[in-house]
């Protein structure tokens, strides 16, 4: 058949999905602690500070592990590198049923070291670290499958599409959670969720593998293997798949700072909002279990939509005439301004709550357009054997530097001033941050990388 009058396959969309179901999993398993929280504070009678160092290892460990991860994925493949990673998550979420068993086994060694922690702390800590561990390759492996599964006018449109699937675990979170630990306790919650990973992975081994083998299996046809293919300026590359590049030859360019930096300010604006919602709600509000299922559920539907409009934002400019990087920028330089909104949410928020949720909403819907961005940069810019380790670079500096910062600080906060009488000052002042975190990342990645330049990478 004639390839040039061969109707382009859709393929590569089938792929996309499987990323949008595994990021939809991988945010379900994160977030089951924070809608517990309340019910976990009650029970193990938590400070806001001990919440904050649980969490804080989870961001500690996926800051360290997805430097890691990223190399890993790159060295061992997509197919591989993505279903250990599922696995070990899936297995990290189950455990924290067993979060009491598990702290009073590490306890006493830990006080053999002079760290005296609550045992049930000790215990949340053991599963978030597992839990941490196999997500770090989350985003590694999907925007390295995006950079070789879609040509790099796709590629912001296909990353928002599978990181919405981020914003669909986020609602189905506060949906399913509360009403599965009213029934039948918060050690199943944990569980349920746990085992849905598993049930991805055979999904992921039935349909994955990359274009060329596909090709060869006639799983896609030539049209859509060429238009995988298409981008004339791709980034050189001289690596065999034997081979790898040093993190110190890959530090050495502009582009891997500017992601870096756009990571570092803003990741943490997501962690927060994440990890601190549900606790906000009841601080500001007085609402915790099930009467906070509504208010998120409405408040991730929004992110939803702007994670996916963020991937087609720029697709909009580039229609136009506009370069890619160009567009991609400005693009991103319009959704930084959107946070702004979030300095009013406690403000607009005293006349109800609905007014708060929609501007902490439209905040959110910022962040996930411009993860959308961001993420597309690397596979923009790298080749496709630096793209997981530069994504687990960048996130290390999201999660490990801003997440556990802003995680700890918060919690300092928060304690210091609900012992003052008013905790909702602790939030105004991290409120703010969130708010202009955009904009400094973005003047910093314009700084950094004014103009496009793909990298060139080779060994000597």
């Amino acid at each position: 058949m004639n390839t040039l009058n061969e109707k382009i396959g859709r393929y590569r969309w089938t792929i996309c999905s499987l990323l949008f179901f595994a990021t939809t999993v991988n945010y379900l398993d994160r977030q089951v602690l924070s809608l517990l929280q309340p019910m976990l504070s009650a029970e193990f009678n938590w400070s806001n500070t001990d919440y904050a160092n649980i969490t804080a290892v989870f961001q500690f460990t996926y800051g360290i592990v997805v430097l890691f991860a990223g190399r890993f994925i790159d060295r061992i493949g997509t197919l591989k590198g993505y279903a250990w990673s599922i696995g070990i998550w899936s297995i990290g979420a189950a455990v924290h049923a067993a979060a009491a068993g598990m702290g009073s086994a590490i306890s006493p060694a830990l006080a053999a070291v002079g760290i005296v922690l609550p045992v049930s702390v000790a215990g949340f800590m053991v599963g978030r670290f597992v839990l941490a561990v196999g997500e770090a390759g989350n985003f590694p492996a999907a925007i390295k499958t995006v950079g070789e599964w879609f040509p790099r006018k796709e590629r912001s449109l296909a990353t928002g599409i599978f990181n919405s699937g981020a914003n669909i675990g986020a609602i189905l979170a506060p949906l399913m959670t509360p009403w599965i630990a009213a029934r039948w306790g918060w050690q199943t919650a944990f569980i349920i969720v746990g085992a849905v990973g598993f049930i991805w992975l055979i999904f992921w081994f039935v349909f994955y593998d990359s274009p060329e083998k596909m090709l060869k299996k006639g799983k896609i046809n030539q049209a859509e293997y060429n238009h995988i293919v298409s981008d004339a300026d791709q980034p050189k590359e001289e690596i065999t798949p034997e081979k790898k590049v040093s993190w110190f030859k890959l530090l050495k360019f502009r582009q891997t700072w500017a992601f870096f930096f756009g990571k570092f300010f803003t990741d943490g604006v997501w962690w927060f909002f994440l990890f601190w919602l549900p606790s906000f709600l009841k601080a500001q509000y007085g609402m915790e279990g099930s009467k906070v299922m509504l208010p998120l559920g409405v408040l991730y539907s929004m992110t939803m939509f702007g994670s996916i409009c963020g991937g087609w934002f720029p697709a909009w400019f580039i229609k136009k005439g506009m370069e890619t990087y160009k567009a991609r920028m400005t693009a991103m330089f319009f959704i930084a301004l959107c946070p702004l909104v979030v300095l009013l949410a406690q403000t607009v928020g005293q006349y109800g709550m609905w007014f708060a949720i929609v501007l902490i909403g439209i905040g959110c819907s910022a962040h996930q357009a411009w993860s959308a961005n961001i993420y597309s940069t690397v596979s923009d810019m790298f080749p496709n054997s630096a793209v997981a380790s530069i994504t687990g670079i960048g996130t290390m500096a999201g999660s490990l530097l801003s997440g556990v910062l802003i995680s700890k600080i918060a919690g300092a906060l928060f304690d210091h001033y609900e012992k003052l009488g008013d905790v909702t000052v602790g939030y105004s002042i991290v409120f703010a941050y969130c708010a202009v975190a955009y904009l400094v990342a973005w003047c910093v990645m314009k700084l950094l990388v004014p103009r496009f330049k793909p990298v060139n990478i080779t060994l000597n």
